[in-house]
């Protein structure tokens, strides 16, 4: 079985070719809001993984201990490349061998330290990623579990006795770049979305609220209204436009349409720190994987209310379905977390504990919004 290679040369194509335009296209209107092309709901174009060793996100880390900006044109290259797109999916590959032979790159990109401390470096870092060779992920999402997994490169870079020649380590190893840098955190690496733009999308996305027709929204967020509602939450709230929404529909609006769709949608998500505009994506959660998890709670609330994806109900009529059919979040949006470490990717923020909020909430939209439930 042939080896794969995937040269230095064939990485900075890959970026190339995703820097000259392979990402989903945003348009800007008039009012500022910036929001995906494709309509609410559909999925957007796949696009191609770039393999990257391991060591090269540790050494990217290291490198913004010196400075805003890595002095190897490689490194600077993979930083622009996260940068211009934080979720752009990359490939961690390394030489592996036995059965990941498969993806195994060849030595072209390994380091001056020799063949073994290479291989072992990135094996280390797999090993505490707990990640196999060839496992893709969108790039914000390898840095914060490097972060969070990795706080210092001491025995992973460099080890405390230096039994030979070959096994020296790199030299860079204990000066404390990349711990400087790893006390910074995530924001250091990708930049988080602005308080101006912040406040520019509330602002545009209650204006649109208040006029819309139809309301979209992802299915699991209703529930959280609710919760919202029962822990006291009232507008003007500053992440979301949820209690914005709930107040809509108790003072004006009683049977306004709203539809179900999928991901972090523009009319309710606008201004939280955690959306990502281009995708309609959602990057909250202890290693920035909440798009995966939300998406099991809309699953989870859509198969509760025997709806799919594209439905629209008054919003009377759907949240007196929501107290019906949903009586607790235990299951639903409060998804189980035994055995899930607090920087798995699976880890529900919500999960494993109660939410005397929601039943508050439940209890109190009954009375406001009628309905027979109890």
């Amino acid at each position: 079985m042939a080896k794969s290679k995937v040269t230095r040369k064939q990485f900075l194509r890959s970026t190339s070719a995703l820097a000259a335009g392979m990402l989903l296209p945003t348009q800007q209107t008039a009012s500022g809001q910036s929001h995906q092309t494709a309509a609410a709901g559909e999925a957007t174009a796949p696009r191609t993984p770039v393999p990257v060793r391991p060591y090269q996100l540790a050494c990217l880390v290291c490198s913004l201990g010196d400075g805003p900006k890595p002095k190897d044109p490689n490194l600077k290259k993979l930083l622009d490349l996260i940068r211009r797109d934080p979720d752009v999916p990359l490939t961690l590959v390394c030489n592996a061998g036995d059965v990941y032979v498969y993806q195994d790159p060849g030595t072209a990109d390994d380091t001056p330290e020799g063949r073994d401390y290479n291989r072992k470096r990135d094996l280390d870092i797999l090993q505490r990623l707990d990640a196999p060779p060839g496992a893709t992920h969108p790039a914000r999402i390898w840095l914060a579990m490097l972060l969070k997994r990795i706080p210092t490169v001491a025995g992973l870079c460099a080890y405390d006795k230096t039994t030979s020649e070959a096994w020296k380590g790199c030299a860079r190893a204990g000066s404390g770049a990349y711990e400087r840098t790893w006390k910074k955190g995530l924001d250091a690496i990708v930049p988080p979305r602005s308080e101006a733009e912040m406040a520019r999308e509330k602002r545009a996305s209650i204006e649109a609220l208040k006029s819309a027709k139809e309301v979209t929204v992802r299915p699991h967020i209703l529930v959280c209204s609710v919760c919202q509602y029962g822990g006291g939450t009232r507008p003007p709230f500053k992440p979301d436009n949820l209690p914005e929404l709930v107040e809509m529909i108790l003072t004006s609006r009683p049977d306004v349409p709203i539809k179900l769709v999928r991901g972090a949608d523009w009319m309710m998500c606008a201004p939280c720190p955690s959306r990502v505009v281009g995708l309609n994506a959602c990057v909250c959660g202890a290693v920035k994987t909440g798009g995966l998890y939300n998406e099991v709670k809309d699953l989870n609330v859509l198969q509760r209310l025997g709806l799919t994806y594209g439905d629209a109900m008054k919003a009377r009529e759907l949240y007196r379905l929501i107290f019906e059919e949903i009586p607790s979040v235990t299951g639903v949006c409060a998804l189980d977390v035994e055995g899930k470490a607090e920087d798995s990717i699976w880890r529900d923020g919500c999960g494993g504990k109660p939410h005397p909020a929601y039943d508050k909430g439940r209890k109190e939209l009954l009375k406001k919004l009628g309905g027979g439930v109890s």
